[in-house]
């Protein structure tokens, strides 16, 4: 008797045991570490994450593992693990951000967020498609079917490294990562064994932030930003106009290009602007100048185009829209032109001049002043002074970079700034050769002339007149500012409203005679 009810009892627990088991199939799959799910992302969201769990342990804090986008709205996610739950979320939770606890389905199932449903992934390869879908746009390709990514080095790291990683134990390298490939003109190229998800461009110390790898397009650091990159045998690398905005009739617009062949054939730049009538001026036509000036004479919109040609027959072209506004009546300062220009060089222990042509200042005397401040490459500066000299010679006694920023007020204290960078050598300069635009601006000759008069140090300011008044006072209004200069060089330039002057309060520079100098000595005065 005890027998048969020993064998009826495991005749009842290997019937609950099948029971047990088709029931746990009917909620979850097995999953195995390596299997691939995928999402639809067809309901707005665009930073896929997946979550995924079981009784000991998950693939990662919540959010979970940024899945990666196989394009066409597909993202997929490689198991790290054995995990029976899974849910897709948007990079956050709460209500719209996430889906509900779900079963893993299986392997190669893919989950449609609109409708909430899993279905069979017919897909396959690198870029694996929904059943029953097919994409609207053919899906980019890597030359070589590389995965090749860029950087532009606008952070100037003397190296760059890539990260790349799929989830914590799948990655390219250790951090920092693989050391990129220097190709010239500021980028670096690397490329990958496989397809990572996410990198980070970092020179060890400095990074990035957290990036969605962009096969096959350059990252630029300067503007946190993908952007396709020209992979043509004419390669156009770079393409701008200084300044971009706030460009002024009369005013130079320096346009420059930068294009390379792979094979090393010569490059040649065209340059052309055309106007909202649809007439087309060359600036310059081509040759190997990769960077000339162009002066706008009429206000208006313009498409500045860039072209580009080679020895091998190779052509590429890019252009930009520049607005261009009407410098008359304007009464801020405006810096039109500098000699020399950006960049030029410089001979060491040789006197260098700048020369500023500005405009704009239409307020009050009209007049304009001018500061210039010289940084060598050790970072020592002058002892700057506005002045009316549109001129400032310095000599170079250090090989480098030196920086001169150029700065132009009006009399109502408006000022505008802009700063050059000069590079001194020992070796012989060769005289450049200038492309000149097809307009020319033609300074006007009602310009002022620097007097020869040489400044000398003003007394302390503070000095005070029996009645009153400082030193340097010269409207008699009780205040020392910019005002009394501008009465100054009105008094020197007999304006009608300026006849009157005490020498006593003018003659700052106590040489017993009223000058420009003696404005000059003003402005230094209420500079300290």
């Amino acid at each position: 008797m005890v027998r048969k009810q020993h064998k009826f009892l495991c005749l009842v627990l290997c019937l609950a045991l099948i029971v047990t088991a088709v029931s746990v199939g009917a909620v979850s799959a097995f999953a195995a570490s390596g299997d691939k799910v995928y999402v639809q992302a067809n309901n707005g969201w665009s930073n896929l994450h997946c979550y995924m769990w079981n009784g000991s342990g998950n693939n990662g804090e919540w959010p979970g593992v940024l899945m990666t986008d196989e394009g066409n709205g597909v993202y997929s996610y490689t198991l790290s693990g054995d995990y029976d739950n899974i849910i897709f979320n948007n990079g956050s939770g709460g209500n719209e951000n996430q889906t509900g606890d779900m079963a893993y389905p299986g392997a190669n199932q893919i989950y449609d967020l609109k409708s909430g449903q899993w279905s069979a992934y017919s897909g396959g390869g690198d870029t694996p498609i929904p059943t029953g879908a097919q994409p609207t746009t053919p899906v980019p390709t890597v030359p070589s079917g590389d995965y090749v990514v860029y950087f532009k080095n606008t952070a100037n790291w003397s190296s760059v490294n890539c990260y790349m990683w799929n989830t914590a134990s799948d990655s390219n390298s250790a951090w920092p990562g693989v050391k990129m490939t220097d190709v010239g003109d500021g980028v670096w190229m690397y490329t990958a064994s496989k397809k990572f998800a996410n990198c980070i461009f970092n020179n060890g110390s400095d990074q990035t932030s957290d990036l969605t790898a962009g096969y096959g397009q350059i990252y630029d650091y300067g503007n946190n930003s993908w952007a396709p990159y020209d992979l043509s045998d004419l390669r156009v690398a770079s393409f701008s106009a200084d300044p971009e905005s706030e460009i002024y009739t009369n005013s130079e617009v320096t346009l420059s290009a930068k294009a390379s062949n792979k094979n090393g054939a010569t490059v040649y730049y065209k340059f052309s602007v055309t106007n909202a009538a649809g007439s087309q001026s060359v600036v310059s036509d081509y040759s190997t100048a990769s960077t000339v000036s162009w002066t706008p004479i009429n206000a208006g919109k313009y498409t500045v185009t860039f072209d580009f040609k080679d020895d091998a027959g190779n052509e590429n072209s890019r252009s930009m829209e520049l607005t261009v506004l009407s410098d008359a009546g304007v009464t801020s300062p405006i810096i039109q032109k500098v000699t020399p220009a950006n960049l030029n060089l410089v001979k060491k222990n040789a006197n260098t001049t700048v020369s500023v042509q500005a405009g704009g200042g239409k307020t009050g005397t009209n007049l304009l002043f001018y500061k210039y401040i010289v940084t060598d490459p050790n970072g020592v500066q002058n002892t700057p002074y506005y002045t009316l000299n549109k001129t400032y010679t310095f000599t170079p006694t250090k090989l480098g970079n030196y920086q001169v920023e150029v700065f132009v007020q009006a009399s109502d204290n408006s000022t505008i700034s802009k700063t050059y960078t000069y590079t001194v050598t020992d070796s012989d300069i060769p005289e450049p050769t200038t492309v000149q635009p097809t307009t020319q601006y033609v300074q006007p000759t009602t310009q002022y002339v620097q007097p020869t008069t040489q400044y000398v140090e003003p007394v302390t300011q503070g000095t005070t007149a029996s009645d009153g008044y400082e030193l340097g006072d010269a409207d008699m209004d009780h205040f020392v500012n910019i005002k009394d200069a501008t009465y100054v060089q009105k008094y020197c330039a007999e304006f009608p409203e300026a006849r009157t002057i005490r020498l006593d309060l003018a003659d700052v520079d106590r040489d017993g005679k009223i000058t420009v100098t003696d404005a000059t000595a003003i402005q230094i005065l209420i500079s300290r």
